[in-house]
């Protein structure tokens, strides 16, 4: 059974950054394509970055130009560096595959104050 460790969340102010970390129990981050979610109280969970195996990368519209995702194949981890946050940007952050196919993990919160 996989597993998927996600830490890095916290609260922080709006314009601030935080670095995610979603740590997995077995080499899955080099084969298959990898995104992180984040579900906001209230809403659906929506993906916000993606990379594929082969290193392409995308982003939803409400985060380019601010987060980056990427990753350590060596590590079986993925990471998403979160730059000039905003109030709307908090939520549980969740990593899965993508399209994610494996059992959620517990998230880690990030709250931005305004």
């Amino acid at each position: 059974q996989v597993q998927l460790v996600e830490s890095g969340g916290g609260l922080v102010q709006a314009g601030g950054s935080l670095r995610l970390n979603c740590a997995t129990s077995r080499s899955i981050v080099s084969i298959n394509n990898m995104g992180w979610y984040r579900q906001a109280p209230g809403k659906q969970r929506e993906l916000v970055a993606g990379i594929t195996s082969g290193g392409s990368r995308n982003y939803a519209d409400s985060v380019k130009g601010r987060f980056t995702i990427s990753r350590d194949n060596a590590k079986n981890t993925v990471y998403l560096q979160m730059n000039s946050l905003k109030p709307e940007d908090s939520a549980v952050y969740y990593c899965n595959t993508q399209p994610h196919f494996l059992r959620w993990g517990q998230g880690t919160q990030v709250t931005v104050s305004s």
